[in-house]
C-alpha cells in the first residue's frame, strides 16, 4: 500500500507535489476507510476532517474544484500543520477517484440529509469509501439518482436541524465504520 506523505516547504504550493505524486502512481490501493469529499469549500472543515483521518489512519480524497488553496500559508491558517502525516489524494471527479483507488460502487456510502436509511443500518466492510457533498450544496442530484441505494443519513431529531457540520458528520461516520471494522 502506498502512503502519500507531504512535507511543506516555504512558499511551496501543495498542488505541485500532488501533481507529481499523482503522475508517479496511476492507482492507489484503498485504505480500509476512505473519506471522499466532493468539492469541499471550507478549509477549517477539511482540516478537522484531515485530523480525523490521521487519527484513524484513513485516506482523504478531495474531489476538485476545492473552495480553498492548498498552499503552505493556507494550510497553516486552517490549522492543518499535521498534514504531513495525512494520506491525501486529489482527484478531478468521483469516477477518477474510483478508478484510481479501485473502489467499486458497492463499496461506497453516500451521506445525505435527503434519505431515510440510517448510517448505523449499513454494513461497512473494508475497503469502503464514505462520500460527503460540499458544505453549501450537498451531494449532487445526479449522484442521488445513480447511487440511490447507497445513501445513508445521520439522525437529527432536533426540529430545527437541517444538517450538521460536515466535519462532525465525517467524524461520526468514520468512527462508526472503524467500530464495525475492528469488532
Amino acid at each position: 500500500m502506498r502512503k502519500t506523505i507531504f512535507r511543506l516547504h516555504a512558499k511551496t504550493d501543495m498542488l505541485y507535489y500532488l501533481t507529481i505524486l499523482r503522475a508517479k502512481a496511476t492507482s492507489v490501493a484503498p485504505r480500509p476507510i476512505n473519506i471522499i469529499l466532493l468539492q469541499p469549500e471550507i478549509p477549517h472543515n477539511t482540516g478537522a476532517i484531515g485530523r480525523v483521518c490521521v487519527g484513524l489512519d484513513c485516506a482523504l480524497h478531495l474531489i476538485r474544484p476545492l473552495g480553498f488553496a492548498l498552499t503552505e500559508k493556507a494550510i497553516q491558517r486552517a490549522g492543518m500543520d499535521y498534514w504531513e502525516h495525512l494520506d491525501l489524494h486529489l482527484h478531478d471527479s468521483l469516477d477518477d477517484c474510483m478508478m484510481e483507488t479501485g473502489l467499486q460502487p458497492e463499496q461506497l456510502f453516500f451521506f445525505s440529509t435527503k434519505t431515510t436509511r440510517l448510517y448505523t443500518d449499513a454494513a461497512y466492510t473494508a475497503p469502503c469509501g464514505l462520500v460527503f457533498g460540499s458544505e453549501s450544496r450537498g451531494t449532487p442530484p445526479e449522484l442521488h439518482a445513480a447511487y440511490a441505494e447507497r445513501f445513508v443519513t445521520l439522525p437529527m431529531p432536533g426540529i430545527h436541524a437541517r444538517s450538521i457540520n460536515l466535519s462532525n458528520a465525517v467524524a461520526i461516520a468514520a468512527y462508526e465504520v472503524h467500530r464495525q471494522q475492528t469488532l
